[in-house]
């Protein structure tokens, strides 16, 4: 049941991403204010960036998406050998699966075996307890272990589970007892400020919003469960949760107006369609953005020459754009560029009292 669940998952994210192709989302409500006098020599750029421990040469991840079947054997190898081509990291999907059922356990470590040197990440769900955890991190020999929260997922999935009210003492005895770094991150509904202070509470130091606008796992969840009557149907899919949730955007808006410890680390992932996604998720406080679903896209049509190349295409648009912005590094996006925040974006910033003019003369001379 679990591998035919994965395999469903693969299909219909695959499918979710040829809709997005051309779409507008929350990443448009953002723009630079263009000065047309800004611009240095991309040569003077540092794009580098830190997450926890780790410096990256670019301010981008591989997130997590698949595993435990064999339609993802080859797709987390060319991902892996992409993620060891460029130094890039690199996010496992959910391996609970391979903790219950061993024979799947290749489609995972084939990710350590093609990327023996580079940044990996296990990951796993809210639900588990340490010692799942701990076996995460072991099977892949991973440098640190993502934590998903994905309770609208769990409540849409038939297979769900429901049982949230255990995932804050979990993720409490894991961050205490592992011996990893931890991210917790969202799977595509977003994180509020709210959570995130919830999380660093308890000493969490690395989050990732991960909001709407890609991949959107109550809409797979429906679409795997056609009813043998539409006249049913139609009341049974729960396609009106669809739509719930938070855009990276909208949150990331929250925890810049929210005060955070400042050794927390803020990573964005979401609907992230091209470099300037990334520059724009960085100027509001992300310090490097993930992809899944145009990786997967591309894993799928290309392969992992295909995803390299596109990984490299980011890393070089990345440092043009800032040179374009007349920023020399990470520091100089998030102070001193001007942002003109509007849409949708704006008016849900106005109903939590945002106010998203500050953003607008933060470089002013």
């Amino acid at each position: 049941m679990a591998q035919s669940r994965k395999d469903d998952h693969i299909r219909l994210a695959a499918a979710q991403q040829d809709q997005l192709t051309g779409a507008k989302n929350a990443f448009d409500d953002v723009d630079f204010i263009h000065h047309a006098l800004a611009g240095i020599n991309d040569d003077a750029v540092d794009i580098s960036t830190r997450i926890g421990p780790w410096r990256l040469a670019a301010p981008i991840y591989i997130n997590g998406m698949t595993g435990g079947t064999d339609m993802a054997t080859p797709i987390n190898t060319a991902l892996a050998q992409a993620a060891a081509a460029t130094g890039v990291p690199m996010a496992s999907g959910s391996v609970a699966v391979a903790l219950e059922q061993p024979e799947t356990a290749t489609s995972f470590t084939v990710i350590r075996e093609h990327n023996p040197n580079g940044i990996v990440w296990a990951n796993l769900g809210a639900g588990r307890n340490l010692d799942h955890a701990k076996a995460a991190v072991d099977l892949l020999n991973a440098d640190g272990l993502q934590i998903h929260l994905n309770p609208i997922q769990e409540t849409v999935m038939p297979e769900g589970s429901r049982n949230f009210s255990d995932w804050l003492r979990l993720i409490d005895d894991i961050v205490a007892k592992i011996n990893v770094p931890l991210i917790i991150k969202e799977v595509g509904f977003g994180l509020s400020a709210k959570t995130v202070q919830q999380l660093t509470d308890m000493g969490v130091r690395i989050v990732d919003v991960a909001g709407t606008g890609g991949t959107n796992f109550a809409r797979i969840e429906n679409d795997r469960t056609p009813h043998p009557s539409s006249a049913i149907d139609a009341h049974a899919k729960w396609d009106w949760l669809e739509s719930m949730g938070l855009t990276a955007i909208d949150c990331l808006l929250d925890l810049a107006e929210t005060p955070q410890p400042e050794d927390l680390t803020i990573m964005a992932s979401g609907g992230v369609r091209n470099p300037l996604d990334v520059v724009r998720a960085q100027a509001l406080g992300a310090k490097a953005v993930g992809m899944a679903g145009q990786m997967l896209k591309v894993a799928l049509s290309d392969g992992a020459e295909g995803v390299t190349e596109v990984l490299e295409l980011f890393t070089t648009r990345i440092r043009q754009i800032y040179a374009l912005l007349g920023a020399t590094n990470l520091d100089a996006i998030i102070y001193e560029t001007d942002l003109m925040i509007t849409g949708r974006s704006a008016e849900r910033a106005r109903a939590r009292n945002i106010d998203v003019t500050r953003f607008a003369d933060r470089g002013r001379i």
